[in-house]
């Protein structure tokens, strides 16, 4: 029997995550080509009413690529990470991180992802980037597609829609793997899996509007399909090439609860769930899962699938799985239509027993505890919590401060959560918050909504100064894992009865 844990293990790795795409900047240079996210404008309505748009269409696409980029572009600028890395990293080692979990933009290696060689800058600037780190004891976990590719890729091959594309991510794989493997150790092949049904041009550089079929499900479940096969492909690449590597998969969970006890609703929330987990059955056990059979049954897919990817899938499964939670949802046999089709969000009925957030996402740090139970029991591999955090409209007081004790307030209940998960018996390796420092949102592309510990003096529109300001959360935070999770309590409203 496992013995009992009551407080967080001495290795736990304590840090922050970020895009490359919501934080580097430096747009157009050092030979970066253009991506998928570069495509996506400040839309002044959308962000007034919190309605995140995550699309551009092919004519959007078009008009940029031929005309220019007439507009805001946030994500051009980012939070100019690309050329205050070493300081931004710097803050990370004084806040006590133990890990970074990055991504790196494809677009940096292969500027269009057809080249045949990589481009040395983007290589080097990376270099730069994970010395820092080691130098500063951080150990650097890369994701490698993070809602990004090459854009040329989505025009010629629509994205994952085709299995050309399997290829192109593994030339790049074996470049980063080769060139990195004595600085980087921890990989994860894609962000959040699990969002190419609800974002498939954001999760996989898809235009619904170029597919081959007008069955959406079929084409989303296609692309699907092409990236667990990468996935698995790049899973064994790591190992043949970094011999004690660790690679993971990542989903975004939003935790369904049915909306009543009606038997109707249970079940409901039980296919929602099994939908999600659907991804990780596959990179977790190497299979596609029997209850999909009914699904892509009823739902008319039909998926192209090669004769050896059964064997692919089976040789290629991960070591620990990930994954970000921001809130939960209700879930109910009685269906309306979504508000929120295009978009990582999937809450359109309000739980009323939980508080919400300005931009009206539910908080619930008990649903952090049950997942990770669930989770635990289903798959028995460490779990890394890649994701979790507040954006809040954040305001720079009279005196040069942040108060947001809000913030320190939301990560109190949550890593509570999380201890108590410990306690009861899962393996959770660690907990990266989203995102340390203020970057563009993804969702709604916009300054405004600020999940960092550290402030960015920059504004919706990049006017500012662009410089780091240490929040009331950052000296939290530092002093949280100064004590390995045991100065909970420290400067929260909260009290220890409440975990």
């Amino acid at each position: 029997m496992k013995a009992y844990q009551d407080n967080f293990p001495s290795d736990f790795l304590w840090g922050g995550a970020t895009a490359a795409n919501q934080l580097e900047g430096g747009f157009r240079q050092g030979g970066k080509g253009l991506s998928t996210a570069d495509m996506t404008p400040f839309r002044e309505e959308a962000v007034e009413k919190h309605i995140p748009v995550m699309d551009a269409t092919y004519e959007e696409i078009m008009n940029f690529k031929t005309n220019g980029f007439q507009g805001n572009f946030p994500k051009h600028r980012g939070n100019d990470f690309y050329h205050r890395w070493k300081e931004d990293i710097a803050l990370f080692s004084e806040l006590g991180f133990r890990c970074y979990r990055m991504s790196i933009a494809w677009t940096r290696i292969y500027p269009t992802g057809f080249e045949k060689e990589p481009n040395e800058e983007g290589l080097q600037f990376y270099d730069q980037v994970f010395d820092e780190c080691l130098k500063h004891d951080i150990m650097p976990i890369v994701t490698l597609s993070h809602y990004e590719m090459p854009i040329e890729i989505t025009l010629k091959l629509n994205g994952w829609e085709s299995r050309e594309t399997i290829d192109l991510y593994l030339k790049y794989c074996e470049v980063v793997f080769k060139r990195y493997k004595n600085k980087v150790k921890r990989w994860i092949p894609f962000n959040e899996m699990n969002q190419m049904t609800t974002v498939p041009y954001v999760g996989g550089g898809v235009l619904l509007e170029k597919a081959k079929t007008n069955n959406i499900l079929e084409v989303e479940y296609q692309a699907i399909h092409h990236q667990l096969i990468a996935s698995a492909l790049a899973v064994s690449l790591c190992k043949k090439i970094i011999q004690d590597a660790c690679i993971g998969s990542m989903i975004a969970v939003i935790d369904p609860y049915p909306e009543t006890c009606h038997p109707a609703d249970v079940y409901e929330a039980l296919h929602e769930n099994q939908l999600n987990m659907f991804y990780l059955d596959v990179t977790v056990r190497g299979y596609y899962p029997s209850y999909m059979a009914r699904y892509f049954h009823e739902n008319n897919i039909h998926i192209k699938m090669n004769t050896e990817d059964e064997e692919i899938l089976r040789t290629g499964t991960v070591d620990f799985i990930s994954f970000s939670y921001y809130m939960s949802y209700i879930s109910s046999h009685i269906k309306q239509k979504s508000e929120h089709r295009n978009s990582v969000i999937m809450v359109d009925k309000l739980n009323p027993y939980l508080e919400v957030s300005d931009w009206r996402w539910p908080i619930d740090p008990t649903g952090l505890r049950i997942v990770l139970n669930k989770l635990y029991d289903r798959f028995q591999l460490p779990i890394l919590i890649a994701e979790n955090g507040l954006g809040a409209d954040d305001v720079l007081s009279k005196d040069g401060k942040i108060h947001d004790q809000y913030r320190v307030d939301y990560m109190c209940k949550h890593i509570v959560a999380i201890k108590e998960a410990i306690k009861d018996g899962v393996d959770v390796m660690g907990y990266t918050m989203w995102g340390p420092i203020d970057i563009i949102s993804q969702g709604t592309c916009e300054m405004k909504k600020r999940y960092g510990v550290i402030y960015v003096d920059a504004d919706n529109y990049g006017n500012g100064s662009y410089k780091r300001i240490r929040k009331d959360s950052f000296y939290w935070y530092a002093n949280l894992i100064k004590s390995n999770g045991k100065e909970l309590y420290a400067n929260s409203r909260l009290k220890e009865k409440e975990g």
